[in-house]
């Protein structure tokens, strides 16, 4: 198989969200709207709010969707209406800014690899963020950037891959698609025939036959042969 591009969502595969998204920025926020949020229930209040987790029915970006999700886990951390859909938008908000995020440890070594290995590389990413922004802010060096904010669809739906492979002029056979996320990412990949490649940072998918736990393992998944490749 010819790999000539790899397309990479953001959150959760190059980079996680710091502590102003953590449980200590929820509680931060929360204050802020007269709430008293509990730390220690941040993570089930997550996974609770993940199973009610809703798409637009057309996969249009919708912030709603966001601000709705936000809030069951303000509502889930002790916060009480109306004043928690206040606070769920201030937070939502911040995953707009680039400075809330940090890239894991091995995103600008493996992509540095990728590229000089001649491989194009794309970002493609369901949120609000200006994706092109976030990678020059992170210093990462890629050649086709597309957000669902401003592309207008979310992944899985085809056309917001179909935006990315266009700027980088390539067809679907010839990229390769990697996320953290099965229905979006890899499901989403697979319907346009694209190979797609499951980073599993967190484990929640470890049934999931050829899965990495990392970057690390990325090039030698591509079927490269070291830095020179």
């Amino acid at each position: 198989m010819t790999v000539r591009a790899v397309l990479f969502d953001v959150d959760f595969t190059l980079a996680k969200p710091g502590p102003a998204l953590g449980p200590e920025g929820y509680v931060r926020a929360g204050r802020q709207h007269g709430l008293t949020l509990d730390p220690s229930q941040f993570d089930a209040a997550r996974e609770a709010a993940l199973e009610h987790l809703e798409r637009h029915p057309e996969l249009d970006h919708d912030d709603e969707i966001w601000f709705a999700f936000t809030e069951r886990i303000v509502l889930g951390m002790g916060g009480t209406q109306p004043a928690s859909y206040a606070c769920a938008v201030d937070i939502t908000r911040g995953w707009e800014l680039h400075e809330n995020f940090e890239l894991y440890e091995d995103t600008a070594s493996v992509l540095d690899e990728l590229r000089r290995a001649g491989l194009k590389i794309g970002l493609l990413t369901n949120s609000s963020r200006d994706v092109h922004a976030f990678a020059i802010h992170h210093g990462l060096h890629v050649d086709a950037a597309v957000g669902s904010f401003h592309h207008g669809k979310t992944k899985p739906h085809e056309s917001i891959f179909r935006a990315v492979l266009e700027l980088l002029d390539v067809e679907p056979d010839d990229a390769v698609m990697v996320g953290d996320t099965i229905e979006d990412d890899i499901e989403g990949a697979h319907a346009l025939g694209m190979r797609a490649i499951l980073v599993d940072r967190l484990g929640r998918h470890p049934e999931y036959e050829g899965r990495l736990d990392d970057l690390y393992g990325l090039p030698a998944a591509l079927g490269l042969q070291g830095p020179s490749a």
